[in-house]
């Protein structure tokens, strides 16, 4: 039987695991860091925690070899790619990184882009914002907690720290269209801060603040090693299936 490690912890780490082995009937063992109480349910086998650094999984790796690796980590995980690319790399162990494409801005849009969560911080202020939607993740709205304006913070688990003035809203998308524009109108929101993450989950909230004309700042992805690189599922089981072999077609 095919084993594959998937370092998860996107909604792309759960489609692909339980394609993996509903249909291709592949040992998984998906890897989540614990950042996230509650995960989504996922085919397979779970382990939970981090592995010390590079050397830490490339032991693992060795203790527990896998026919193959792919980082389904966040696009803003900062340090575990490239632990997974060295790792990888000292065990020989055939490796990709699936990392779905990132927001665009289009007509209509008006993006402020910034590298880092301090510059959004930052940003706010010429901005003259005195109610923002923070949609950063728990761990990141420590950025703003100086900045004096009302914040609407959304997130998955209640973070760690939060500005003075807020309402912490707990939910997980996906996000539609109309709540998102109904909840930029309610909470009379004058900017977004967002992470580009990508994908189509929680996209609705740039749709709506184009529409009612906020503006949008945007921190940028923090570098990634370099790898191989796959955008989507489909392209993770084609890479799969030319790496390691998984049938022709699904298991009936």
């Amino acid at each position: 039987m095919t084993s594959v490690l998937v370092l998860a912890g996107t909604t792309e780490a759960t489609q692909l695991a339980d394609l993996l082995v509903e249909e291709y009937d592949v040992d998984v063992l998906s890897s989540l860091a614990g950042a996230t109480a509650t995960p989504n349910y996922r085919a397979g086998r779970i382990r939970r925690g981090g592995f010390g650094g590079t050397d830490g999984l490339a032991d693992f790796l060795l203790r527990h070899p896998f026919d193959a690796v792919v980082d389904a980590t966040h696009p803003f995980a900062a340090v575990m790619p490239f632990h997974v690319a060295a790792a990888t790399i000292a065990t020989a162990t055939p490796s990709c990184r699936l990392l779905r494409p990132p927001w665009t801005p289009t007509a209509g849009d008006y993006w402020i882009e910034v590298h880092d969560l301090p510059a959004a911080a930052a940003a706010l202020g010429p901005l003259g914002a005195r109610r923002v939607m923070l949609t950063v993740g728990r761990q990141s709205t420590w950025a703003f907690v100086d900045f004096d304006a009302w914040f609407l913070v959304r997130a998955i688990e209640p973070p760690e720290r939060v500005p003075a003035h807020h309402l912490v809203v707990l939910s997980r998308g996906p996000f539609d269209l109309d709540s998102e524009r109904a909840l930029l109108r309610e909470h009379r929101i004058d900017a977004v801060v967002t992470k580009n993450a990508g994908g189509t989950s929680t996209e609705a909230k740039l749709v709506a603040a184009r529409e009612l004309g906020i503006p949008v700042i945007m921190v940028d992805r923090p570098a990634q090693p370099q790898a191989m690189m796959v955008s989507g599922v489909d392209q993770a089981v084609a890479w799969l299936d030319g790496t390691v072999g998984l049938g022709s077609a699904p298991k009936p």
